[in-house]
């Protein structure tokens, strides 16, 4: 459970303050206003800071404090003006002042807002990514093991989604691996500033093939991206393109089971190829060269196809997206686009996505993540995830939401959990 410092008003403290300790939460410090927040951030090791969003217990300087430690806010705004103010200095995370203390209470566990409305007889599970009955449709509730991300040729941001996306679910407190089965290159280490000279997957894959991954060698052949409060596994992909007969589909499979088996959550950055190359040879036992992203297709509980916002993007979206349902029940398939903004769609581009997708590919559900071209550079600059470089950023957000709202949770499996050894250390970043 979460460790808290408050640092609200008397009448709110005393409304949340006992049902959060019964919850489990550890409240080590009250005080009054962010300059004393600010004295007790390195007491203690706080988890979570809940302020009042007024200019006495919220600033920018105590934000960037929490951010240089790791340390989330969580405000509580009594009003539009305190709203206004958390929104100026850059916080999202913002609850209205009479707010349930569960809703206050999924936001320190990490979730997102709940909507204004509760039932009596709601649910009391509260955790971030808990399933909800009839959310997404048919099957949205099962919990997604494993997630592929797919996307077409043209770079729609298919690796940065599936590395924030881990960022998010780890931060979540679930154990998370992220694996790297492109067959015509790995980006996800460099993206990391990770070390990538032996190819993690691949290993793992040829171990998997001999039947000898087990957790000791999933161990071995990781990497590990650390952060102060979302670190994750990652198995970097393969150095070169030649060496794509390395992962083989059987392979690529049993390796993937075999992390499912371990991991709360995988994450895989798949390649863009749809094409089956079977039909482009007549030996029938050659290795495939587009048989990885298959595999990793197959198994996945939920496939995120990303696509880029603009004409040919969209184009190219809706062509895929058609392969991909040859191959895969559409429930399965998260519909997402990336980096939308009205220089290349014109006015409402949102309104114009969404019409795009319902009447060409029938897709009547898709999450529009919004263009933030300096959180991404910054991110690509110092080789880290969204959520330390840019974690108030919209892109951050929003990507935050989509795990949130659209990836159910497995159950807590810490018993299948990868113990942790020695790291190789991480490549200085410039």
């Amino acid at each position: 459970m979460a460790r808290l410092i408050f640092a609200l008003d008397a009448n709110t403290e005393d409304r949340l303050l006992a049902d959060l300790v019964e919850a489990g939460h550890h409240v080590l410090a009250r005080v009054v206003g962010w300059r004393d927040v600010l004295e007790r951030l390195d007491e203690g090791a706080p988890d979570v800071v809940v302020v009042g969003a007024g200019r006495g217990t919220l600033s920018a300087e105590l934000l960037e404090g929490c951010d240089r430690r790791g340390i989330r806010i969580v405000a509580l705004a009594a009003d539009d003006r305190e709203r206004a103010l958390a929104a100026q200095v850059g916080l999202h995370e913002v609850l209205d002042a009479e707010a349930d203390w569960r809703d206050v209470e999924r936001l320190v566990r990490g979730g997102l807002p709940a909507p204004p409305a509760r039932g009596a007889g709601a649910s009391a599970d509260v955790g971030p990514f808990a399933a909800s009955s009839g959310a997404g449709g048919p099957g949205r509730s099962r919990a997604a093991r494993v997630v592929a991300v797919w996307g077409p040729a043209g770079a729609p941001g298919r690796t940065t989604l599936a590395v924030n996306l881990a960022a998010e679910l780890a931060a979540a407190g679930h154990q998370v691996a992220l694996v790297d089965a492109d067959p015509y290159g790995g980006a996800v280490a460099t993206a990391l500033g990770l070390l990538d000279e032996a190819p993690g997957f691949a290993a793992a894959c040829r171990l998997a093939g001999a039947g000898a991954l087990d957790r000791a060698e999933l161990e071995r052949v990781a990497r590990r991206y650390s952060s102060p409060r979302g670190s994750f596994d990652v198995f970097t992909g393969l150095v070169g393109p030649g060496r794509w007969p390395e992962l083989a589909a059987d392979r690529v499979t049993s390796a993937l089971t075999e992390m499912r088996a371990r991991f709360d959550v995988v994450v895989a950055d798949t390649g863009f190829s749809l094409e089956r190359d079977e039909a482009l040879t007549s030996d029938q036992f050659a290795p495939r060269r587009n048989a990885a992203t298959f595999s990793a297709l197959g198994v996945a509980d939920r496939v995120v196809a990303v696509g880029l916002a603009d004409p040919i993007g969209l184009s190219r979206l809706v062509r895929g997206h058609a392969e991909l349902a040859e191959h895969l029940e559409t429930e399965r398939v998260e519909v997402v686009v990336n980096r939308v903004r009205s220089a290349t769609l014109g006015i409402d581009a949102h309104v114009q996505i969404r019409h795009t997708l319902r009447r060409f590919a029938g897709i009547a559900e898709v999450t529009l993540l919004p263009h933030d071209g300096r959180a991404a550079d910054a991110a690509i600059l110092a080789a880290k995830t969204l959520r330390d470089v840019a974690p108030r950023s919209t892109l951050r957000t929003s990507i935050r939401e989509f795990a949130a709202t659209r990836l159910a949770a497995p159950e807590s499996a810490s018993r299948r959990a990868v113990p942790r050894r020695a790291r190789s250390p991480r490549r200085p970043t410039r």
